[in-house]
């Protein structure tokens, strides 16, 4: 019996082929929901042609997954088992992606990895009840990966991040510590490592839709020199130079497109309307982005009002902006105490409250304490490179830019305020009396 083949054109990747259980989870209603999730959120606001979506983002992940499995030589199970966590991997992302992912996690204790996990299994509700009828009666799609023999466990553990980025996994150190993969574990580093099927699709597919031009990766190159070492995902020596190619994408596509200034005010803004919002966030993993936007307009008040100003693209005016240059090391430190949503939240309303103004006309942004206090996030910028006497050596040993792009601040910020432009004013002397500034 022949095989039912599905050949899907990709502007990135060309032509993709999905097959068997591949085919029946691609047409799935949980992943169809993925087609009306933009992938940059609201970032079309700033770049117009930002409106590419999770699907499209997950089959590419898909398809990266499977050539670096056979790259470095999986068996059979295993590059079925990686590809699958490659096209589920953002199964449950929240509508307009990373914008709601924070106040969700913050109402459920979930963020959209850990989701994903109870969705496949059918542990939570996997349509909106007004589909019932269409979908109440399927399975869940952990029936079609074991059906397929596919472990769906194993699948919903390469989603997932490592439990503890320290405890109880062998890290690699020849004098840098580089990876926080356990040394067997070489599989999980496809979907969340230095090099990465994830990264490199959205890095090239943001960068192509933005029309940024940071983004480019040789991935030719870093396939053809892709090995397993002492059980870990290295790149040998000839890869160098596109190891470099993938850490300077990165590193720009950073502070150009995903901590763009104006792409985080209309973050903050959607979240502002969620927050005046009667929304019961713990369900939007079901929605998509026209859902999400039909429910704040149509729910009245502050929320419409934030919403309607969003889709017309009336922004708040940035108020009060702290460049990492000229923060001391005073001010990083008491803006650290702010970066968890709680805080951050109790800083705006103390803004508010000395402003005069309404809550919903002040917000904060502060990038991670980790940046704040300039450490070095090393986990998944950095490259293990093979020379050729079998030696593995950190990227950031033997590359100066590698090393240099390690400490380099992606934000280029450490405070942004924003706020409706008739405020401003109030805004900015209540926040350097709050904030000592």
């Amino acid at each position: 019996m022949k095989m039912d083949i599905r050949t899907i054109h990709d502007p990135l990747h060309g032509s993709i082929k999905i097959d068997g259980a591949f085919l029946e989870i691609l047409d799935r209603h949980e992943v169809q929901r993925l087609r009306y999730v933009k992938q940059l959120g609201s970032g079309n606001m700033v770049f117009p042609g930002a409106n590419h979506s999770r699907f499209e983002h997950s089959l590419g992940v898909y398809h990266l997954a499977g050539r670096m499995a056979d790259a470095i030589g999986l068996s059979k199970e295993d590059s079925l088992t990686v590809k699958a966590a490659g096209l589920l991997h953002d199964v449950c992302h929240t509508p307009f992606s990373h914008t709601t992912e924070e106040i969700v996690e913050y109402h459920t204790g979930m963020d959209h990895m850990d989701m994903a996990e109870k969705l496949i299994k059918g542990e939570i509700r996997t349509c909106r009840e007004r589909d019932d009828d269409l979908f109440g009666s399927l399975e869940p799609i952990s029936k079609i990966l074991e059906d397929n023999g596919i472990s769906s466990d194993k699948v919903c553990d390469l989603i997932k991040y490592p439990e503890s980025k320290e405890e109880g996994l062998e890290l690699f150190d020849n004098g840098t510590r580089t990876s926080y993969f356990r040394s067997n574990d070489y599989a999980h580093q496809i979907i969340h490592g230095p090099v990465d099927a994830d990264q490199m699709d959205y890095l090239m597919r943001d960068a192509h839709y933005t029309g940024v031009t940071h983004g480019a990766i040789d991935i030719e190159r870093l396939l053809s020199t892709m090995k397993v070492h002492n059980e870990r995902i290295m790149i040998e020596k000839s890869g160098t130079t596109a190891a470099e190619g993938l850490m300077v994408a990165r590193s720009l596509m950073f502070s150009s497109v995903y901590f763009h200034r104006t792409v985080r005010i209309v973050k903050m803004m959607q979240m502002k309307a969620i927050e005046e919002s009667s929304l019961d966030v713990r369900k939007i993993y079901l929605w998509n982005d026209s859902e999400l936007m039909d429910y704040l307009i149509s729910d009245g008040g502050k929320a419409s009002e934030i919403a309607r100003c969003v889709q017309n693209r009336i922004l708040y005016k940035k108020a009060v902006t702290k460049f990492s240059e000229d923060t001391s090391e005073e001010l990083s430190q008491r803006l650290s105490e702010y970066t968890d949503y709680e805080s951050r939240k109790e800083l705006e309303q103390e803004i508010a409250d000395k402003a005069g103004v309404h809550l919903s006309e002040v917000i904060v942004e502060i990038p991670p304490t980790s940046i704040l206090l300039s450490k070095m996030n090393i986990g998944k910028t950095d490259v293990t490179i093979l020379d050729q006497e079998g030696k593995a050596r950190s990227l950031s040993r033997s590359s100066s830019i590698a090393k240099a792009l390690q400490s380099r601040d992606p934000y280029g910020w450490t405070l942004l305020v924003a706020s409706p432009a008739k405020v401003s004013d109030a805004v900015i002397k209540a926040t350097a009396k709050v904030l000592d500034l």
